[in-house]
């Protein structure tokens, strides 16, 4: 069985980090090990929130003792999204090396979750250079939205030949293959949202129905999604139309609810078999 050790932010209501990934994940029929950076009542987005960030030191431990118990050598992918400081952050690139060192096949996945078009950075400062400069080069595969992928490589991409360089850039850095989750470019179509995948054997775009809202956890929710169909073996283009097809779905389903939080067990049927499919086209 497929087994990811995803290591994020946790929130009791609503969906985000682990809450947004785990279950989708598992509905799909992958083993989650989730380990937990932060244990909030609800995501920052509301303004106001409790519980801990978890120090450096108890992340280290839980991947400690998970290790203790010999079985980290199952762990086919690493996943991280929100980090809530850099100390953790190096624990995250340490649990990645010790996984790796148990099972040399497996893989990284980071989701560098920093900001957004509109809202520019909202994760802690330093953060941001941390990605830029620590994680990049240990990542196999990472989903950064086209704000933060500006910001990765130094560049201002808005055409998609631009975009294409800025992950052709990234791609030179690390990870082999860069999933950009939000594109934004002058041949768009209005209303729609595309979502574009690189990898060694070129670059493919999916177009989906841009709905009047945003919600939070989507990112979260897209990036692991992705990574489970690569590991299924999908390869990058069936990943991204796979993706396309879950994240609209239950985006879709959570928007009919009139429901301001993903509605994951609400839309679990389409998480596990999307009732739309979506056009993926090779454009290089």
């Amino acid at each position: 069985m497929t087994t990811i050790l995803s290591i994020q932010s946790s929130v009791a209501y609503g969906h985000a980090g682990n809450s947004a990934a785990v279950f989708p994940m598992q509905r799909r029929g992958v083993d989650v090990w989730p380990v937990h950076t932060v244990a909030f009542s609800n995501h920052t987005g509301y303004g106001a929130w409790r519980g801990p960030l978890l120090a450096a030191s108890d992340v280290a431990d839980i991947v400690t003792g998970i290790d203790e118990r010999g079985v980290l050598d199952r762990v086919d992918a690493v996943l991280s999204g929100y980090q809530g400081g850099e100390e953790v952050g190096a624990v995250i690139l340490e649990a990645v090396a010790l996984v790796k060192q148990r099972n040399p096949s497996a893989i990284y996945c980071c989701d560098p979750v920093m900001g957004d078009v509109g809202r520019g950075f909202y994760a802690r400062p330093g953060i941001p250079e941390f990605f830029r400069d620590k994680v990049v080069p240990h990542a196999d595969v990472m989903t950064p939205n086209h704000f933060e992928l500006n910001f990765l490589t130094g560049r201002e991409a808005s055409s998609l030949e631009e975009v294409l360089a800025a992950v052709d850039a990234l791609r030179q850095r690390g990870p082999q293959t860069v999933l950009v989750t939000s594109v934004t470019h002058a041949g768009q179509q209005p209303g729609t949202l595309d979502m574009l995948a690189v990898d060694a054997d070129g670059a493919w775009l999916v177009t989906t129905p841009l709905l009047d809202r945003t919600f939070t956890g989507s990112g979260d929710l897209t990036t692991a999604m992705f990574l489970t169909a690569l590991l299924d073996g999908a390869g990058t283009p069936g990943a991204l139309a796979r993706t396309a097809a879950i994240v609209f779905g239950v985006l879709n389903r959570t928007a009919e609810l009139g429901e301001a939080e993903l509605r994951l067990v609400a839309a679990q049927d389409e998480i596990a078999n999307p009732t739309r499919t979506f056009e993926v086209r090779q454009v290089r």
